[in-house]
């Protein structure tokens, strides 16, 4: 699925929705009072709108994205003290970490290489915030005969290369939360499912179609068939797409945050 601004905005309410909201709380509260915060792969500026009724006015929020067009987007969602960087995410040494008192990224983890998540984390010393990663489960109703074998082959093609290695795909949320633990941090999760019905049928229809078409790519033709039968039917459906979020403190941190938290 391409990451432009009208797919981005088209999912934007679903993802609001499904973040956890006790997370969400606790990493506003983990930012500190004069928050300074770092979005990894900002897009059009989602994370700043969900995290914006839980942050004191004058957060500062530094913005990285490789696409200019969504970082100006973003900027605009952020505020006057915002920061954009048109940066590739390949290089976690290149981020500007300086000052910076919280790290967040969305629909980001399962995308990336379990190296770049180790380096990510050996070099963070603040706490981090990754939200709505995806973790392999998809359920419709009424059911389809195709539907656990579009999942599984669609979860397979999730684990190729995006760019820099072979993604953590399904297991994003399990390897990252060992990877931080294993870095010295306390990791909570929790889970942050889309809940799609007649209401989101314009964003089932689209994600089925990126559906199918990954599946497709692994092998399984009948997944292109799946998908149109699924987007005929979007309006009388009921679906479930698994996401999961984390929040990982430093040890130094966790424990006066986690007695904060509300």
């Amino acid at each position: 699925m391409a990451f432009t601004a009208d797919w981005l905005a088209l999912r934007e309410p679903a993802d609001h929705a499904a973040r956890d909201s006790t997370l969400l709380r606790r990493a506003a509260k983990a930012a500190g009072a004069t928050p300074v915060i770092l979005d990894l792969g900002c897009g059009t500026g989602s994370t700043v709108r969900a995290m914006a009724p839980h942050l004191p006015a004058g957060t500062t929020w530094r913005l990285v994205d490789n696409d200019p067009a969504l970082l100006a987007l973003a900027a605009k969602a952020a505020g006057p003290e915002t920061r954009t960087y048109s940066l590739d995410l390949a290089d976690p040494g290149a981020l500007p970490l300086g000052g910076v008192t919280l790290v967040t990224a969305s629909a980001l983890l399962d995308l990336m290489p379990r190296d770049w998540v180790a380096a990510l984390a050996a070099r963070l010393t603040v706490p981090f915030y990754a939200a709505l990663s995806y973790d392999g489960q998809m359920s419709w109703e009424p059911a389809d005969p195709l539907d656990a074998p579009v999942t599984e082959a669609f979860n397979r093609h999730q684990l190729s290369d995006k760019g820099l290695g072979p993604a953590l795909g399904p297991g994003a949320v399990t390897a990252s939360t060992a990877i931080f633990d294993a870095a010295g941090f306390d990791v909570a999760q929790a889970d942050s499912p889309w809940a799609l019905g007649p209401d989101t049928a314009t964003l089932h229809a689209s994600l089925l179609e990126g559906i199918a078409t990954a599946a497709a790519e692994t092998g399984l033709a009948e997944a292109l068939d799946w998908g149109q039968r699924r987007r005929d039917r979007a309006v009388q459906t009921i679906c479930t797409i698994g996401h999961g979020d984390i929040l990982a403190l430093p040890r130094s941190l966790s424990t006066e945050t986690t007695h904060a938290a509300d």
